[in-house]
């Protein structure tokens, strides 16, 4: 064999390595999906809530990032599963998607609904997560979480509390409470954090069971927390405790997540998450979800589905206990 054709083998065999290492090149260089117009998400809370406020920073990058305007549309209903509901009859090109809270892997198992949580929805990505306490006024004569209980037992459903909706992780969590300790109290729903707020500085009821967005009034001493719903305390206010101390094993649980319409392309739901990915670090999105405990939820496509999929199925038991759900 002639060194001519050794020659022209190997280079050959070069080129056609070369070739193969410069296609993902090729293919990373290809443009990614762009939105044609703008992007409408339905947000499923009231307006001027920390989900609100939280989605218009998070739109202000993302506009920035996919070059087409982010619009964020109240659609506050349902125990917050209007929004999502909405997509049932959008396009699946990713000009149209939703907030989807917890709430919407509940609703189903007791209420009819004409969509299914698992079947209907791309799942996007994950945002952030409500932290949950139980939080008074300051001139509460209530001074522990002992101190409400007791009281639940003496008056029962004297005592009225706020939350963000029937069935939402604030009254599921009361339901519990209320289970494990005998206590009983008037739950009294409302579209958000900002009219429970405003509910409980003007006495139309006695405690919030729900996300903090009563955070900047602790800070401002116009309230107090009695205890937290989480597995640990929180270091911000590490001298409150958590139910779990005080004997009641209850966690509140409530994420929310980002979905669009079924059949979504691929291409479109990777675009969107890398999208809302990069602006989830802007240090202003995670300043503002600072001062209501909150922090990015980081879940992707499938890390989110595979969340919902086994939540759906885990939170049955819980609302069949509650009586919110049959067996």
């Amino acid at each position: 064999m002639s060194q001519s054709v050794v020659i022209g083998r190997r280079r050959a065999a070069a080129l056609a390595g070369a070739a193969v290492l410069a296609a993902p090149m090729v293919a990373r260089s290809q443009p990614k999906w762009k939105p044609e117009k703008p992007i409408t998400i339905y947000n499923p809370f009231a307006a001027g809530g920390v989900t609100d406020v939280h989605m218009r920073l998070l739109g202000e990058a993302v506009t920035k990032i996919l070059g087409q305007q982010i619009i964020i549309d109240v659609r506050a209903g349902a125990a917050g599963t209007l929004a999502p509901a909405m997509l049932m009859n959008a396009k699946p090109d990713g000009q149209t998607l939703a907030v989807m809270s917890i709430n919407s892997l509940r609703y189903p198992h007791y209420q009819q609904v004409n969509w299914d949580p698992l079947k209907d929805f791309t799942y996007i990505c994950g945002l952030s997560a409500y932290t949950m306490g139980i939080v008074v006024r300051s001139d509460s004569p209530w001074k522990t979480f002992e101190d409400m209980i007791g009281s639940g037992k003496k008056e029962p459903e004297k005592a009225n509390f706020g939350t963000s909706g029937v069935g939402g992780t604030g009254q599921l969590m009361m339901i519990e409470v209320e289970q494990a300790t005998g206590a009983k109290f008037t739950h009294v729903p409302y579209k958000g954090g900002a009219e429970w707020m405003q509910a409980l500085m003007g006495g139309e009821i006695q405690f919030i069971a729900d996300a903090a967005q009563w955070a900047p009034f602790v800070d401002d001493g116009k309230c107090r927390i009695l205890a937290f719903a989480t597995e640990q305390r929180i270091e911000r206010y590490k001298d409150v405790p958590t139910m779990i101390e005080r004997g009641v094993n209850v966690v509140g649980q409530s994420p929310y997540g980002l979905v669009g319409p079924k059949n979504m392309p691929p291409e479109i739901v990777e675009a969107i998450y890398q999208a809302f990915k990069q602006a989830m670090s802007e240090p202003k999105v995670n300043e503002y979800l600072a001062k209501f405990i909150q922090g990015p939820w980081n879940k992707n496509p499938a890390e989110y589905r595979a969340f919902a999929e086994k939540y759906y199925v885990d939170v049955k038991p819980l609302l069949i206990k509650a009586g919110l759900a049959k067996a």
